[in-house]
């Protein structure tokens, strides 16, 4: 055999040699692909029916709070922000007012009140300016915000609207999230016994209205 033939003898075993852990390696790599991704909303409190569920996370730590809306944080004004999530699951668009959702709280000296939620102007206001600003009669709907002549406040406001829930059609198949702001005066405990109370929803096409919605938070959440 000559030097030539020994070499490429020699090359082509180190070749067949290199290639056979790949084989090996593909399998496992395969396995991990076909694994479910869980899904990240499973665990939050919510309420489901007619082809649409309501879920809904309040924010009772500062520190999230921060980590999420910087300094534009509601948090810091004693103001709750809850992240809602409009999944639809129909083949039809649905309407969902969000004008009219409020927060049921349960009060320590008895009763329950209901609370509306506040423009991302008006949330604005309060953190700029803690217990120094009058809520405002901003409608609480999208549409173009006129600034206030407060360079603080609009700039925090700024941070708030990207955030906020300002949609109300939830497209088939399709999911809308946003967030909500409710003033309990710093009682984040509140949220233990709340409930988020969507009432008017309806299929906009046969302009069926459906059941009005409650999603239950914290001790009282449904499982």
């Amino acid at each position: 055999m000559t030097r030539r033939s020994i070499t490429f003898f020699a090359v082509a075993i180190l070749l067949l040699c290199s290639g056979r852990p790949a084989v090996g390696q593909s399998n496992p790599a395969a396995t991990k692909v076909q694994q479910a991704t869980p899904d990240p909303h499973a665990a939050l409190a919510h309420d489901h029916h007619d082809g649409l569920t309501v879920m809904a996370d309040p924010y009772t730590d500062k520190a999230r709070g921060k980590e999420k809306f910087g300094k534009a944080n509601p948090l810091d004004a004693g103001i709750l922000p809850v992240e809602i999530f409009l999944r639809n699951e129909t083949n039809e668009p649905i309407h969902v007012d969000i004008n009219t959702i409020q927060l049921e709280v349960q009060l320590r000296r008895g009763g329950r009140q209901e609370i509306d939620w506040l423009p991302p102007e008006d949330v604005a206001g309060l953190v700029a300016h803690p217990g120094g600003v009058a809520p405002s009669n901003r409608p609480r709907i999208a549409g173009i915000p006129l600034p206030s002549g407060d360079k603080k406040t609009d700039k925090l406001a700024e941070i708030l609207r990207p955030l906020t829930l300002d949609a109300d059609v939830v497209p088939p198949l399709g999911t809308l999230h946003g967030f909500l702001y409710f003033n309990v005066n710093n009682e984040m405990s509140l949220a233990d016994s709340a409930v988020l109370y969507v009432p008017d929803v309806s299929v906009i096409v046969s302009k069926k209205a459906l059941m009005f919605y409650e999603v239950r938070f914290g001790k009282a959440a449904q499982p």
